[in-house]
């Protein structure tokens, strides 16, 4: 029997004690790791090696290789992609050196990690393939006992890997551990209930299932408790030493050795038979689990009851429907829609603010939609004076969410916030690079791309948290997409464009248009999109604007008799022309387009007054032009 074998029936057989963490110890040891932890095997391969010994002494009889973020796309990062076959290999005759330096029975299992590691999938799955491909060939080749698949937080991605890996390993029998990580007991991050997730992973060939990282011991039993395992499944788990937080002013990680020898029985109660620790682990916390597990055999797995199970889940889970509230997606189906974006102050003195959107209202603006912090310049919150339009002035509000200033956690919160206050229709834009504020220190923070965040907000309106959380409730957001038309080559645009409405856009809002041809572009090339196009329309203020405009903003050309045109005024006069010319181009826009989307410039309200009014008057002639021409009234199509 080759030691693949052997490893196999072992794994189905008995209680096997896995090593910890890698990058803990070497730490601990003063060692300076740099910035690649797997980058050691060829640098520093006796430190690696001492690891390994350490673990072996400590009682551990699998031992994985130092090989977890050894994939081209991980060591692209450090310029090491090249070295990628070398490292895997490496990783193993170092493992396997330490095994027989020690003198022990035990075996080599190949660390394969996930590519994701807990990011937004900003790339298709299929990329992955020849990724994975070729770490595990590399470790294959170099005689591993088993493959360990650790630290998915993603099922898909898991499912993917070993599609990928399963037929590799098939020829020489080597056995494959799945282990998943979860941010939350009993749930994967894109949505899977770990029964669910387990019963998929025994279809698509894993040999063995288990969690590590991210939960402690406590959590990670919690998760087990819950969980219906396949008949006679193998089960591995590798928790971190509880969680990570600052004690005694330094980041660290709190569970004891004794802790985790304690946790050991209990998780060997559950049916597992490989127990090994992760992040924050070191060899007093292996040789806890093998003091504990001395001598004991492997305990038959026993699942929860399906009625205990469908009862904790419909316990944890209730669904409350929320009652449907109007949008302008439904609105702009019906009508011509005016939405007017007027920028918050940059003070706290709201009252023009409250003012001027009230104005706008009565001039016939169906919502206002405020930025969040336009030109990456500090304004008051659009969250706040969102909410204060809609609740206690009628208005509806649009807030503009970007990704620049929130990682992923700020984000769902302020998502949630802006759904508690009634404001669920966003327009989620990327955000100007925080450099170009008035806070240039700042730092962007960009954890999502603009695609990203509307998944991530559609998301939510399945009831599912960015963790994969089932919430109790769904949300109800419209999510609206920004377009920028003024590029040389406008079918990348498009493509792009696309790319948004498949992300899920409900709604898009362009940049300003300055010209009648630009209009008549943008309508042809998106006479296909399924979804409504609000086209953006910003008066000139004067020369001196249309000159920026036209001189240093990529993409925008205003008519040289524009410019001409507008040159002859100053001051007042001048933004009377501008709203003359703006008038001209809603002429043609309400002929192609049924959303309108008026931008105030430098909070001259009195210009977008004008316009909506104007706007309201030309579309109410037009809707009474179609009644008497075909009797009753026909609803407008997305982009009329």
């Amino acid at each position: 029997m080759n030691s693949s074998h052997a490893f196999r029936a072992r794994l189905r057989s008995d209680v096997l004690v896995g090593d910890g963490a890698m990058a803990t110890l070497l730490y601990l040891q003063g060692n300076a790791i740099g910035a690649s932890t797997e980058e050691l095997c060829l640098t520093e391969p006796d430190w690696v090696r001492d690891v390994h010994m350490a673990y072996l002494d400590a009682g551990a009889n699998v031992i994985e290789t130092n090989s977890y973020a050894a994939n081209r796309d991980s060591l692209a990062r450090y310029g090491l992609e090249t070295r990628t076959t070398r490292i895997n290999r490496a990783s193993v005759q170092i493992a396997r050196q330490a095994v027989e330096e020690s003198g022990r029975e035990a075996f080599v299992v190949g660390s394969i990690g996930s590519i994701l590691a807990g990011r937004i999938r900003g790339t298709e799955w299929e990329e992955y393939r020849d990724i994975y491909e070729e770490q595990a060939v590399a470790l294959l080749h170099e005689g591993v006992d088993g493959l360990i698949l650790e630290t998915f937080y993603d099922v898909e991605e898991l499912l993917l890997a070993l599609d990928v890996i399963r037929p590799l390993a098939a020829s020489s029998g080597t056995p494959i551990i799945s282990q998943l990580s979860l941010l939350e007991v009993g749930r994967t991050r894109d949505g899977y209930e770990l029964t669910q997730a387990f019963r998929q992973l025994e279809a698509a060939g894993s040999d063995v299932v288990g969690l590590n990282c991210r939960l402690g011991p406590a959590e990670i039993l919690g998760s087990l408790e819950k969980t219906i395992v396949p008949e006679g499944m193998p089960i591995s788990v590798y928790p971190n030493a509880g969680r990570l937080g600052m004690i005694d002013g330094k980041v660290q990680y709190k569970s004891n050795a004794a802790y985790f020898g304690d946790y050991a029985v209990r998780l060997l109660d559950q049916g597992v038979g490989l127990l090994g620790g992760c992040c924050g682990t070191a060899p007093e916390h292996i040789r806890a689990i093998a003091d504990a597990v001395a001598g004991k055999k492997r305990v038959p797995r026993i699942n929860p009851t399906l009625a205990a199970k469908t009862e904790v889940i419909e316990r944890e889970t209730p669904r409350i429907e929320l009652p449907p509230s109007p949008n302008i997606v439904d609105l702009v189906g019906q009508r011509h829609t005016i939405i007017v974006e007027y920028d918050t102050p940059k003070d706290l003195d709201i009252e023009k603010y409250l003012a001027g959107s009230k104005a706008l209202q009565e001039a016939g603006a169906d919502a206002i939609t405020l930025a969040d912090n336009s030109l990456a310049t500090t304004r008051v919150s659009n969250m706040a004076l969102g909410a204060i339009l809609k609740r206690e002035m009628g208005i509806e509000a649009i807030a503009h969410v970007a990704c620049r200033d929130r990682n992923l956690i700020g984000q769902q919160s302020h998502l949630l916030g802006l759904h508690a206050l009634g404001l669920n229709q966003v327009l989620v834009i990327t955000g100007d690079p925080a450099r170009v504020g008035d806070l240039p220190g700042a730092t962007s923070v960009f954890d999502l791309s603009s695609f990203d965040l509307i998944r991530m907000v559609k998301q939510l309106n399945e009831g599912i948290a960015f963790s994969g959380r089932r919430m109790k409730n769904k949300a109800r957001f419209v999510v609206g997409a920004a377009f920028n038309p003024h590029v040389r080559n406008l079918e990348p645009a498009i493509a792009r464009l696309e790319r948004k409405v498949e992300a899920g856009a409900d709604f898009i809002m362009t940049q300003p248009v300055y010209d009648v041809e630009t209009l008549l572009a943008i309508r042809e090339a998106t006479k296909h999109i399924q979804v409504p196009i609000f086209i953006g329309i910003m008066p000139m203020t004067g020369s001196r604007n249309a000159e920026f405009l036209h001189n240093e903003v990529p993409g925008i050309k205003i008519a040289e008799s524009t410019l001409e045109r507008i040159k002859r005024f100053e001051g007042e006069a001048a933004r009377h022309e501008g709203v003359q010319i703006a008038k001209e181009l809603l002429d043609v826009a309400v002929q192609h387009f049924n959303g309108l989307y008026l931008i105030t410039p430098f909070h001259y309200t009195d210009m977008t007054v004008e316009l909506t009014r104007y706007a309201r008057e030309i579309t109410a002639a037009q809707a009474e032009i179609a009644v008497a021409a075909h009797g009753h009234h026909h609803g407008f199509g997305c982009n009329c």
